[in-house]
């Protein structure tokens, strides 16, 4: 297992457009993400997504969930968390890759599927900017003008979500989960971090900082993500077994364009988490004073000299709390531990995030390929070193935007990729193939595949379940509650048998919906 475990992203883009209603006004970011969400399945053709109605299986959402023990009340829950009501005005679509295309909180969301190691989220996650990119280009042959934006603020105040998804075994108490993942999530913008223009939640006051989201960090653990945002969301929703699993939604990272910088985020999380599940001794003396404070200390700061203090009394930077959680590690690692196998991709990660807190320590811009903040910083203070202006210049905020852009011909970090400035990690054609493929190892792949092969057949689907036709048109529900099966090698043979959903119940269970 290692670093290896289910994980995957979920992205809300920022969405901007110049066109009007028919009264003259500019056009509802609701509306206008709808048609994002209802274009890609236009310009993908036939078997590329299931929307129809609401497209999504609501039945196993538990958003009021705490994993401390108890639920919120309906009544006293911001209508934010309730997303578990169909409506059926909104876009949403299951696509054939796995994943989910929807509309959130008046942004598209693409929701990538479950996926079994880092690079292969950084697979997947760079396979939704192509759908967005599919979607754009499909809007503009009708004539209708949208940008979208993978980045998580808008300058103005507002700030939407990047959250990552981490299965982690049911035994490990949350209580301990949270404690010590706290100082690691506080300290992971220094090789994580998107970087931002502007300090302060509505840009008050000049500056640059290496994440988007530590400004609106405001509680240590909560339930809530767009009010009141903590550091550890303790929303208890497993999308699986709910005995033997728990899913660590994390609400703190930032939306990146870079390949290396995705990779790290993921892996490094992987590996934290399997500290805490296999030695946790390892990070208890690593617990902040203020840890809400402590993130926007290191944010602020660009230089890496800052510090912030713990509990023990000693006050260690960024780069000093990341290189003592790498350490943990590495010696976890290095126990033998029967969850730490010897496997490649771990290796590589442990290498990677060794390599890239070195180089910040020595001279940040030596990191700029692979670490997007020092990449965006970079490439700001060169413009702003011509120009002559400071970080307050409307040219230096719109180009923090720009660095966004999903468009290739405009987005600056697209730019920097093509020519090479920013290290990749995964091909073109593998992320194209992502676009539409299934992974092969979660039940994701029967999940696209049904979509793909019985789309007609198929009325919904959730991360845990398929609703589809019998042969009497009654809605029947497929479980799917162990991420790791429903896999290629599990149910390839038998999606080939069949040509309609009503035949393929005869071989499966399923219950009446």
């Amino acid at each position: 297992m290692s670093v290896r475990r289910i994980m995957g992203i979920e992205t809300e883009l920022g969405i901007t457009s110049t066109q009007v209603d028919a009264h003259g006004q500019p056009m509802s970011p609701m509306v206008l993400s709808g048609q994002v969400v209802r274009a890609y399945a236009a310009g993908a053709g036939a078997g590329a997504a299931l929307q129809r109605g609401a497209g999504w299986d609501y039945a196993d959402e538990t958003p009021l969930r705490d994993a401390r023990g108890y639920d919120v009340a309906r009544a006293l829950a911001d209508i934010s968390q309730l997303t578990d009501v169909e409506d059926p005005t909104i876009a949403n679509s299951v696509l054939s890759n796995g994943a989910r295309f929807y509309v959130d909180h008046a942004h598209p969301e693409y929701s990538s599927p479950e996926v079994t190691s880092p690079l292969e989220a950084v697979r997947y996650d760079r396979a939704g900017e192509l759908v967005g990119q599919l979607a754009t280009r499909t809007l503009a042959q009708d004539g209708l003008s949208v940008s979208l934006y993978k980045n998580n603020v808008d300058g103005k105040g507002a700030s939407y979500g990047t959250h990552e998804n981490y299965l982690v075994p049911r035994t490990v108490p949350f209580d301990r989960l949270a404690a010590l993942l706290i100082p690691f999530l506080v300290a992971r913008p220094v090789i994580a971090g998107a970087g931002r223009v502007g300090i302060g939640q509505a840009s008050e006051r000049p500056g640059f900082q290496l994440s988007q989201r530590a400004d609106y960090l405001e509680a240590e653990v909560g339930l809530e993500t767009t009010l009141r945002r903590p550091i550890v969301n303790t929303r208890d929703e497993p999308h699986a077994t709910p005995h033997l699993h728990r899913r660590l939604h994390v609400i703190v990272g930032d939306a990146t364009m870079a390949d290396v910088t995705t990779y790290l985020a993921v892996g490094s999380l992987s590996a934290a988490l399997r500290v805490i599940q296999t030695h946790p001794e390892l990070l208890e003396g690593l617990r902040l004073a203020r840890p809400v404070a402590a993130a926007q200390t290191i944010s602020h700061d660009p230089t890496l000299k800052a510090t912030v203090p713990l509990v023990d009394g000693r006050s260690l930077t960024g780069i000093d709390l990341l290189e003592l959680h790498l350490e943990a590690a590495e010696q976890a690692r290095a126990s033998g531990h029967e969850l730490w196998p010897p496997d490649t991709e771990t290796a590589d990660v442990l290498v990677r995030w060794r390599s890239v807190l070195d180089g910040l320590r020595a001279d940040p811009r030596s990191c700029a390929a692979q670490v997007e903040w020092v990449a965006k910083l970079s490439l700001l203070q060169r413009f702003r070193d011509r120009a002559g202006v400071g970080w307050d210049d409307a040219r230096v905020a719109a180009m923090d935007i720009q660095w966004h852009d999903l468009d290739p011909a405009r987005g600056l970090a697209q730019k920097l990729r093509a020519a090479g400035q920013l290290e990749r990690l995964v091909p073109d054609e593998a992320i194209a193939s992502a676009m539409t493929d299934p992974p092969e190892d979660t039940r994701a792949w029967f999940r696209g595949e049904v979509v793909r092969r019985f789309g007609d057949d198929v009325r919904a689907a959730s991360w845990d379940s398929v609703v589809v036709l019998d042969e009497r048109n009654r809605l029947r529900r497929v479980q799917l509650p162990e991420p790791t099966d429903a896999t290629r090698a599990q149910t390839a043979a038998l999606l080939a048998r069949h040509t309609r959903t009503a035949s393929l119940l005869t071989e499966l269970a399923s219950d009446d919906v």
